[in-house]
């Protein structure tokens, strides 16, 4: 029975989404509803903030800055049909686990270092 269990909860891999990092800069494709039958692919670029890497429950959470600088956070499953696809477009050099410091700061103080990689 408990084999059972256990395999119910190790799913594996999305295939096709790159490895994520605290920091980086991306582009989440992701499908919603619109009506009852439609669906339609939105857009969301942002940072990633958090990182919640616990077994089939794998999340992160994407901060991007709406219209008039009002920020929004959402949190996506790594397993979710939903996603599409993801898009990195720059990594940055934090030191930080979590990056709620970031709720805080707007303009330039709201830039991170980018970190290359050679």
């Amino acid at each position: 029975m408990s084999d059972l269990l256990l395999k119910a909860f190790d799913n594996e891999p999305v295939a096709g989404l790159p490895e994520l990092r605290i920091g980086d800069d991306v582009t989440l494709h992701f499908r919603i509803n619109v009506g009852e039958r439609n669906e339609r692919t939105q857009l969301v670029r942002g940072m990633v903030i958090r990182l919640r890497n616990s077994g089939n429950n794998r999340n992160f959470t994407v901060r991007r800055i709406a219209t008039n600088g009002i920020g929004v956070e959402r949190t996506f499953l790594f397993n979710s049909p939903r996603i599409e696809k993801i898009e990195v477009h720059r990594h940055a050099h934090v030191r930080q686990a979590n990056l709620y410091f970031m709720r805080e700061r707007t303009g330039k103080s709201a830039r991170l270092r980018e970190k290359r990689f050679f």
